[in-house]
């Protein structure tokens, strides 16, 4: 009889589907904020130079999140390829982190290391200039913007807020740091450090 209470009283009904999504949300996600293997950052993870953290920035903003990923499956397919499979620890300084699934492009999260500094130059001014199918568009744009790091001190400082262990000094230098750098210096900073913490394991 309760059952059809429910069931011919539409509020009722989404009141109690509400909360029944709700203990449900709960009992997933409240312990994965206990676990230190999501919480904490993994064994040599740094939070990012003044430079990289611009050059993430400008990662967002050109919507090069669109078509890379950055994590890595537990699949053998993905970790040949790619590397080690990626751990919540090594994103535990990213606000917001960068995972997902769309690949038009390749995975990034082990990219760091992988090209020089040049091949990333050439790539972002013209992607088939070094891979020849490549359907990526082209950024020579970036090559002319300057950074004047005005408020990059203020990034740095909102991030603390979140659990980013920066310092006064990190904040202090920060202008500094990136002053004078060409959005495209910052995003291959940004780039290069991708994945290195734990590129080395197996």
């Amino acid at each position: 009889m309760s059952h059809e209470i429910v069931e011919k009283n539409i509020g009722l009904m989404v009141v109690l589907i509400l909360l029944v999504i709700s203990i449900g949300g709960l009992v997933e996600i409240v312990p994965l904020f206990f676990l230190k293997s999501t919480t904490e950052p993994v064994e040599g993870l740094k939070p990012y130079t003044a430079l990289q953290l611009e050059g993430r920035d400008v990662y967002i903003r050109e919507g090069c999140y669109l078509c890379h990923s950055q994590m890595i499956r537990p699949f053998r397919a993905e970790t040949e390829r790619y590397g080690h499979y990626s751990l919540a620890g090594e994103f535990v300084y990213d606000h917001p982190f960068q995972w997902g699934s769309k690949r038009t492009g390749p995975d990034l999260a082990r990219v760091g290391g992988r090209y020089s500094d040049d091949w990333h130059r050439v790539h972002l001014n013209n992607p088939r200039d070094v891979v020849p199918e490549s359907n990526m568009p082209a950024f020579p744009w970036l090559s002319e913007n300057v950074l004047d790091g005005k408020l990059t001190p203020k990034k740095m400082k909102v991030m603390r807020l979140l659990g980013v262990p920066y310092t006064d000094e990190d904040i202090a230098g920060a202008t500094a740091a990136v002053k004078g750098k060409t959005e495209q210096d910052a995003l291959i900073a940004y780039l290069q450090n991708l994945g290195t913490a734990v590129s080395s394991r197996r």
